[in-house]
């Protein structure tokens, strides 16, 4: 039988650490940038919402359900492997070989894409395709949030952890405009594609699968492999969910508000995924947006979200980053509260802006307060657990929203699902103790 350590308190955080310099900041950014390419073009805006949920797949109500139960199966793999695949970095010291390893298949994923011709009978293999990308994705996400501590100090945290979320919603941005203008608005795109066999999103495949490669490989260069924790024995696969619970049952016992703080985060963080969700939804149904208005607001937003991550950083390091994000809830509480009883595209524009620049600044400061919280050599458990956290109540938005919508009979009164979601995980956030500023609370 294998022998663990004492079942004592985490280990205390090693002293302060020398920061990272530029160019890993930079590098490790730059993942935050290529990964948009999967988020924004192949889940969000085009590839699955333009082409994969189309009328060649069997019409949109099949090949959304689909997608659905597909991505329902893909969010139970995520929680189910994402702490133990954490746990398993930080022991062996691999953390940025697993960091390269998923992002290599989320790249293969993507690229074979472009297998999936406009037929209904290949519906079930995009799906998968999709729904596999996610769960590798989260899993490069896991090491990558966890190599923050690698080059940031409990006072520069903030900073960096929104330069990342920047990065990423700039990337979406640049990403597609590329994709718009080369491929999805002329009838002839680059190299002579046109739409004759699905060929333009089949392209778009390409494209992203080659944005993440490049924008992958500086983080791998410049950024030190994580040291091996020498006093963690090696186990098994299945060992691993053993020592999985002791964690959890040590955390309980000597940490609660971390668990208090994985449970309040899921919740609101579910909360904010809601927002980018059903946002394009609400301004088409509900205030009067075109397709073309979607698409500039969507680039408007994405634009508002990194200045306030970005922005958001400086405060973060200044004030902690439990006051960001309550700040940044009440924000989007009374913003989105707004829109309730307000009309027309000028209101969306507004306060649907507002709303995106409070997104960001809530998204990174979570991942700071979780990154302040972590002990060394057990980063990637911790957001490992931090991933399957969301992933456990990812459902939540989603439905309210649409009971409201059932409720009040009008697509307008689903965003009282949302902002009922923002508010519970508030509430649950408030009273959780913060690490003090610029320590660890562990």
């Amino acid at each position: 039988m294998t022998e663990y350590p004492p079942a004592a308190a985490f280990p205390p955080q090693a002293p302060a650490k020398t920061p990272g310099t530029p160019r890993q900041v930079i590098a490790w950014s730059l993942w935050d940038w290529g990964g948009a390419a999967f988020n924004a073009v192949m889940t969000t805006f085009i590839f699955t919402a333009l082409y994969l949920t189309g009328d060649a797949f069997g019409g949109a109500d099949k090949a959304t359900a689909t997608l659905a139960f597909a991505m329902s199966v893909s969010g139970f793999a995520i929680a189910l492997l994402a702490p133990v695949a954490g746990q398993r970095s930080d022991h062996s010291g691999r953390r940025k070989l697993w960091l390269g390893v998923n992002t290599a298949i989320v790249v293969a994923l993507t690229a074979a894409c472009f297998f999936v011709q406009p037929h209904e009978s290949y519906l079930l293999f995009g799906c998968m395709l999709i729904a596999a990308g996610h769960v590798f994705f989260e899993l490069a996400g896991v090491n990558y949030n966890a190599m923050l501590l690698q080059i940031s100090t409990k006072k520069t945290i903030g900073r960096i952890s929104g330069l990342g979320w920047a990065a990423g919603y700039l990337g979406g941005i640049v990403a597609l405009l590329i994709v718009y203008v080369a491929l999805i608005k002329p009838e002839v795109g680059v190299f002579g594609i046109t739409s004759a066999d699905g060929m333009t999103y089949r392209a778009v495949a390409l494209f992203s699968a080659a944005w993440i490669l490049v924008f992958s490989i500086p983080v791998l260069l410049a950024i030190p492999e994580s040291a091996p924790d020498p006093n963690m024995p090696k186990v098994g696969f299945f060992q691993s969910y053993r020592e999985l619970f002791r964690t959890i049952a040590v955390l309980w016992k000597q940490d609660r508000h971390t668990v208090y703080f994985l449970i309040s985060s899921a919740i609101f963080r579910d909360g904010l995924a809601a927002i980018f969700t059903f946002g394009a939804v609400l301004a088409v149904g509900s205030f009067g947006f075109k397709t073309g208005d979607v698409l500039i607001f969507a680039i408007a937003g994405n634009v508002v979200a990194a200045v306030g991550a970005l922005s958001a950083g400086f405060f973060d390091d200044k004030f902690g980053p439990k006051a960001v994000i309550v700040t940044s809830l009440v924000g989007l509480l009374v913003s989105g509260g707004a829109l309730l009883f307000l009309d027309g595209k000028n209101a969306f524009w507004l306060f649907g802006l507002i709303l995106c620049l409070f997104v960001g600044p809530a998204q990174s400061s979570a991942r700071t307060f979780m990154g302040r919280l972590a002990p060394e050599g057990q980063e990637g458990e911790l957001f490992g657990l931090y991933a399957t956290t969301g992933r456990a109540v990812s459902f939540l938005a989603p439905q309210l929203f649409g009971l409201c919508i059932i409720i009040f009979g009008a697509q307008r009164w689903g965003i009282i699902g949302i902002l009922t979601v923002l508010l519970l995980g508030l509430l649950l956030l408030l009273p959780v103790k913060a690490p003090p500023h610029g320590k660890s609370a562990l």
